[in-house]
């Protein structure tokens, strides 16, 4: 059974009540509820976790490929404009991800529009709310599909 990992960033776990204009009224609970039945009816094992610390979510990231995963979606929150550690533990790891913002990070505050994992990305979804979440996954379970047929 495949194994997807999400890792959601800094101040995610406050969603619902954090400047809801921006970020939307869903919790983190319910994003990864959501989550978890698309990945179950997927047959698919599927693994979320948040952290402020970048130092937890490396390794977390460090520690995927040992634990079977097979795919990232990461929502690095502030960490997108900040961080080299985390940029280079995904790319040490070499697993394809997905990068997700719920805000329209290119519409925001000019230090909002860059991110330091774009390039590695498979593709990035932004400004779809709480939706961009299950979209990525619904891609992972499809580029996970053609990668298993390619093989065949």
């Amino acid at each position: 059974m495949a194994k997807i990992l999400i890792l959601h960033g800094p101040n995610l776990n406050l969603l619902g009540r954090r400047e809801p204009a921006i970020y939307g009224h869903d919790t983190l609970a319910k994003i990864d509820a959501a989550c978890a039945t698309l990945a179950k009816t997927s047959g698919v094992e599927l693994c979320c976790q948040q952290s402020n610390a970048e130092h937890q979510l490396i390794d977390w990231v460090q520690a995927a490929p040992a634990d079977g995963v097979v795919f990232i979606i990461i929502n690095p929150g502030g960490y997108t404009h900040t961080s080299v550690a985390l940029r280079d533990a995904l790319a040490a790891v070499a697993l394809p991800f997905i990068e997700v913002h719920l805000s329209n990070v290119a519409a925001r505050e000019p230090f909002r529009q860059h991110s330091y994992f774009s390039d590695l990305a498979l593709g990035t979804i932004s400004g779809l709310g709480a939706l961009g979440y299950e979209l990525a996954l619904t891609a992972a379970l499809r580029w996970l599909g053609n990668q298993s047929s390619a093989k065949t």
